[in-house]
């Protein structure tokens, strides 16, 4: 259920590594493809009054994997942006608790 927010990258470049990213991130974390959302998020960034070209800025929201995977995806993530033509990314992992995500009124 991983969710996978993107915002600075433009959603063609996201679309065209889509395929190699969850495949990587499929088996980094033993989770199936389909339970994966990849999202672009169209965001303005202002800085002093004017508009500014955003930074690549990735939110996974997850249930906890512990430290070791977590590397491991923020590495995968990184060098598939990185590669695409992106020198820098942020990521940023929001861990979610089971029993505050719910599935059609039951929660995990």
């Amino acid at each position: 259920m991983p969710q996978i927010k993107i915002r600075g990258i433009e959603t063609d470049t996201i679309r065209k590594v889509s395929k190699i990213m969850l495949d990587e991130l499929s088996a980094l974390i033993q989770s199936p493809r389909n339970d994966f959302t990849l999202e672009v998020i169209h965001s303005t960034f202002i800085l002093d009054e004017e508009v500014v070209q955003g930074y690549p800025f990735i939110e996974v929201a997850w249930f906890d994997r512990g430290q070791d995977i977590q590397d491991q995806v923020a590495q995968a993530i990184s060098r598939i942006i990185n590669q695409a033509g992106y020198a820098s990314v942020d990521i940023m992992f929001t861990v979610l608790d089971k029993v505050r995500y719910y599935e059609n009124g039951e929660h995990f």
